[in-house]
């Protein structure tokens, strides 16, 4: 079932996003061409839980949206860190000025796999107690918010979260603590 790349060719190549065209031939023979792929860097995010049980979670302005949003911790994995458990670290405490005293990992999930290359990364942090100020990238302003597990789940039955990834980190960090049952 898959392709065999026969070309590739760079539209556009910045540092948070590239797009290529492709000329792909299927395994019957068929030519797929243009085929457009999108690269971003693989990314992290986590359901975090505070020493009390709260949860963390941030509102951001997000321009393409001309929204503010309620997210989930978490961004770009950097080419520094050693691992994603290390990266979900310095982003929380980055985004949050919280550090935790565990992180589970819950698996990875893909925005969209006929387009992007890239991966997501989910982590269950917990014990999360506030160590230092908000250290933010020049572009983020960021409000970070404490919720109960309760309030959390009333934001996602009222579709008040609308970052996708970020809703299916929180549902496989609720099954993982007990909250969510099928």
């Amino acid at each position: 079932m898959k392709w065999k790349i026969l070309s590739s060719e760079y539209l556009f190549n910045d540092l948070w996003f590239k797009v290529r065209k492709d000329r792909c031939q299927k395994p019957d023979g068929g030519i797929v061409d243009p085929y457009y792929v999108y690269e971003f860097p693989t990314w992290v995010a986590a359901l975090a839980l505070t020493e009390d049980g709260k949860i963390i979670l941030e509102r951001q302005y997000r321009h393409a949206l001309d929204e503010i949003c309620i997210e989930l911790p978490g961004g770009c994995v950097d080419d520094t860190d050693k691992n994603f458990e290390e990266a979900i670290a310095r982003e929380l405490k980055e985004e949050t000025g919280y550090t935790f005293s565990s992180y589970e990992y819950l698996g990875k999930i893909s925005a969209n796999p006929s387009t992007n290359t890239n991966l997501m990364h989910m982590f269950l942090a917990k014990g999360g107690k506030k160590t230092s100020d908000q250290n933010l990238d020049a572009n983020e302003e960021i409000q970070v918010d404490l919720v109960t597990i309760d309030e959390l789940k009333a934001m996602i039955r009222e579709n008040k979260i609308v970052q996708a990834m970020h809703v299916t980190c929180i549902l496989y960090g609720l099954e993982k603590i007990g909250e969510l049952s099928y």
